[in-house]
């Protein structure tokens, strides 16, 4: 979500977040259960960004300032959780956030951080972001225990099982999941490894809508379908809630397998959605009918319902112990504007994640990962003739694929405190050769108990 202000403040957010890692990290805390009806469970996460003056040709209304700047994103988050009956999980999941984007988030399709559109502005907002109920039927197939974790309450299920969720949570808690690259929280940091960029799944500004999932577990294979409530304009913030009438729905089929002695799972995840959108032509003749007009011709044609849809492929296989790789590739069809994710119609995000066991660090994390995005046909003529979208609108476009890559190290402190540095190297902003390249470095605390 858009912030109007760059600043960048150090207030009492920062102050509760250093509170809450130093607590945590100095408690002494018991033993996990085996079995819970309830849990009780925090997270907080602090990411300091950076990227230096860079070279540009020229600048537009969403350009990426090639001035010094700074970005910052704070939140605690609580996970609270119960039992209601048998196989029922309910969850409540309540937030405070604060935050300021790189040049109001403008400027590029990979998000640097991919927390920036959680977080809107210099002052503390308390929000509800998940409120969800999990529904599990066991049918067989021998006992699998369950970790106790963030909306995750330690038990058993059986191996073959039907899981319902329903409620306001993300598309992302149930489908496209990878080992290696998630959560920026704790892995890569860029939006890009979060989730495939040409995903656009549907949901709020924040990222989370209201909606139902149905998996159905099955050996070594998942099958999962979800239907999700979208905004009610593009990439803002309040929901449409005729899910009969707009949505998002996706399908996925996942299956797990052993390469070499070593454990992997392959999905391939397909999407639809239907929603209140303007094409990229209808946008481009408009604004060629009215040069004098403001640029932003997307808002003058959003005046019908649209289909936009997409298809991708999803991999991570463990190497090692210790190191694993992951691998993620999406295709949209690129006709109309973005609905609530990033400015990607084509996206690839690769990589490798290393435990540290073999230097005597085994909590400690060193990825290693590359993002290429690309755009249509249609949203890149658009933009070269000066045309304005969401977040890119240089006035002009030399196009180029943007690519990205990243490295970082998260080295566990103590206890459940981890401190990551990151560094990322972006080619190419906003898909325009005439600007970069631009050098991100980035420091995460973060912790959860």
């Amino acid at each position: 979500m858009k912030s109007n202000s760059p600043r960048h403040t150090f207030n009492l957010m920062h102050c509760i977040l250093l509170l809450i890692g130093l607590t945590a990290a100095y408690s002494v805390f018991a033993d996990e259960p085996e079995y819970e009806d309830t849990t009780v469970r925090f997270q907080s996460t602090y990411i300091w960004q950076n990227h230096p003056s860079f070279q540009e040709k020229y600048h537009g209304q969403n350009s990426l300032s090639a001035n010094q700047e700074k970005s910052y994103t704070a939140t605690i988050t609580g996970f609270w959780g119960f039992r209601p009956w048998q196989g029922g999980e309910l969850y409540l999941n309540p937030e405070i956030t604060q935050g300021v984007p790189f040049s109001g988030l403008n400027g590029t399709g990979a998000f640097t951080n991919g927390e920036l559109t959680r977080t809107a502005g210099t002052e503390p907002k308390l929000y509800r972001q998940k409120l969800f109920l999990r529904q599990t039927m066991n049918l067989g197939g021998g006992e699998e225990k369950v970790e106790a974790g963030l909306n995750q309450m330690a038990g058993s299920v059986d191996k073959n099982r039907w899981v319902m969720t329903v409620g306001n949570f993300s598309i992302l808690d149930v489908f496209d999941g990878n080992a290696y690259a998630k959560d920026p929280r704790v892995q890569f940091m860029n939006a890009g490894f979060m989730a495939p960029l040409a995903y656009d799944y549907a949901a709020d500004a924040r990222g989370f809508g209201f909606g139902f999932t149905s998996e159905w577990y099955q050996d070594d294979w998942v099958y999962r379908i979800g239907r999700m409530t979208g905004p009610k304009d593009p990439n803002m913030l309040p929901t449409d809630f005729r899910i009969f009438k707009y949505y998002g729905d996706q399908a996925e089929v996942e299956h797990a397998h052993t390469l070499f002695g070593q454990p992997g799972k392959v999905r391939l995840l397909g999407w639809r959605n239907r929603a209140r959108l303007a094409s990229f032509q209808d946008a481009l003749d408009y604004h060629i009918a009215n040069p004098s007009s403001d640029a932003q011709a997307i808002f003058a044609v959003r005046s019908s319902d649209k289909i936009k849809y997409g298809v991708g492929v999803n991999v991570e296989q463990a190497i090692s112990s210790d190191v694993g790789f992951f691998l993620r590739a999406m295709q949209a069809d690129g006709h109309t504007e973005t609905l609530a994710f990033t400015e990607t119609d084509a996206s690839l995000g690769t990589g490798f994640s290393i435990k540290g066991e073999s230097w005597q660090r085994p909590k400690d994390t060193l990825g290693l990962g590359y993002i290429r995005n690309t755009l249509s046909d249609e949203r890149r003529r658009y933009l070269e003739a000066g045309g304005i979208s969401f977040f890119l609108g240089d006035g002009h476009l030399n196009y180029r694929p943007e690519q990205v890559f990243e490295a970082y190290y998260s080295a566990n402190v103590w206890r459940d405190l981890y401190v990551t540095a990151d560094y990322q190297r972006m080619l190419n902003p906003g898909y325009n050769s005439d600007r970069g390249p631009v050098n991100f470095g980035a420091l995460r605390f973060h912790v959860e108990f």
